[in-house]
C-alpha cells in the first residue's frame, strides 16, 4: 500500500493530476498506519500477523 501511494503521489506530480496526488497521500497515510499497527504488535484486520 505504501509503494502505491509512492507511485501515485509521483505521477501524480509528474503530470499534474490532482485526483493522483490526493489518493497517494491517503494510500500513504494509510500504510503507514497500518505497519505502525503491526509493528507494535496489535492485530490488524483480526489478524496478529499481516503476512
Amino acid at each position: 500500500m505504501i509503494a502505491v501511494g509512492l507511485i501515485l503521489l509521483l505521477i501524480g506530480f509528474l503530470t499534474g493530476v490532482s485526483i493522483l496526488w490526493t489518493l497517494g497521500i491517503i494510500l500513504l497515510v494509510v500504510g503507514a498506519v497500518l505497519w505502525v499497527l503491526g509493528s507494535v504488535g496489535h492485530a490488524v484486520g483480526g489478524r496478529r500477523h499481516y503476512w
